[in-house]
């Protein structure tokens, strides 16, 4: 059975599905006891972007347009549903995925250099809709802090998600673009057991910090909402008026959720997962995943891949909709303001000399 190296979520490293070869690892009868193993550390590589924002026609996503300042994630949640996006890079969604991060360090200017453009129109930027923007690492290297000073000197409206009690150190910016109607936020809380947190998202703020990190943007004056995602039927969905009631008393004003999805190699990863943490309820898990999922592990179509669908997705719903209401969650988001946006002056002069050249 896969094991779990020390402070990460996958249990396995297969080969990146692009690949044309294949490395799989067997048992050679050596064990743990019989030898150290070292310890899995991360590395980090820069990546020399020709652009910053990323555009998707997704009709399901609720953004038009994103910007990730990091590829992979230290944080190392198991059902992360961008594991397989690493197989771009010729890595493997597993450990790869966690352990060997990439970042932008010219995220600010690449960013200013799109918004100057004459033909750029305005319309809200969503950060970390991939991979989280508050890595461990951003405490030293601020690859995010930079786009959302640029953001800010632009009047250019955001929104934001994390699991990262990080995200509190730019309450000072997201709040005073909140109150201007140019930020929001999203904090992530799966759980509020510190036990099933570390276990499957161990590199991640705890539920406590997650918690502080939504009264501290709160306090700023930064809309700020609460993510119960993923809904794991069997696992956490016990949890989620829990969740959404500490979160509501935290400061949150809104909250969305997603039902488990497993596209690609998180499938596997998954359920390596379940068989080594939870064996004991992993049959039953797996069992009310394809419940919601038209008897599959996974249904990719756009019209319920979110929610998933059937009696078991059809209960999550109602409770959720039903706690939205009891908390005070269900009011009206207001709409991040597009109008205000504008180049600033010095950028102006810069483009005017550039053009006189």
């Amino acid at each position: 059975m896969a094991e779990a190296a020390k402070g990460r979520g996958a249990r396995s490293n297969a080969t990146g599905r692009y690949e044309p070869e294949t490395v799989e690892a067997f048992d050679d009868g050596w064990t743990h006891d019989d030898a150290e193993v070292a310890p899995l550390r991360t590395t980090l590589t820069p990546e020399r972007a020709r652009t910053i924002i990323t555009r998707n026609s997704s009709p399901d996503v609720g953004f038009d347009r994103s910007i990730n300042p990091y590829r992979g994630c230290e944080h190392g949640c198991i059902y992360c549903y961008a594991r397989p996006a690493h197989a771009w890079m010729g890595l493997s969604p597993g450990l790869d995925f966690e352990s060997k991060l990439f970042w932008k360090p010219g995220a600010a200017g690449l960013l200013e250099q799109e918004l100057c453009r004459p033909k750029y129109v305005c319309r809200h930027i969503h950060i970390g809709g991939n991979t989280d923007p508050y890595q461990p690492v951003e405490r030293e290297l601020k690859a995010t802090r930079s786009v959302l000073e640029v953001l800010r000197r632009f009047n250019h409206p955001l929104s934001i998600i994390t699991k990262s009690v990080l995200i509190a150190r730019d309450a000072d910016i997201l709040g005073a673009m909140g109150r201007e109607g140019l930020a929001s936020a999203l904090v992530s809380i799966t759980t509020l057991d510190r036990k099933l947190a570390r276990a499957m998202e161990p590199r991640a703020s705890t539920p406590a910090k997650r918690l502080e990190a939504i009264s501290r943007l709160a306090d700023a004056g930064c809309p700020v909402g609460v993510g119960f995602a993923p809904v794991i039927p069997g696992l956490n969905d016990h949890e989620l008026e829990a969740v959404l009631e500490a979160a509501a008393r935290a400061g949150a004003t809104s909250a969305m959720y997603v039902t488990l999805r497993l596209p690609l190699e998180i499938k596997d990863l998954f359920r390596e997962w379940l068989a080594d943490a939870r064996p004991d309820r992993a049959a039953r898990v797996m069992s009310l995943v394809r419940q919601t999922r038209g008897g599959r592990d996974y249904d990719p179509e756009w019209s319920h891949r979110m929610k998933g669908e059937g009696p078991v997705a059809e209960l999550i719903g109602t409770r959720f909709r039903a706690a939205l209401k009891r908390y005070g969650l269900d009011g009206p988001r207001p709409a991040l303001d597009t109008s205000r946006f504008r180049v600033p002056a010095d950028m102006k002069k810069q483009l005017d000399l550039f053009d006189a050249a």
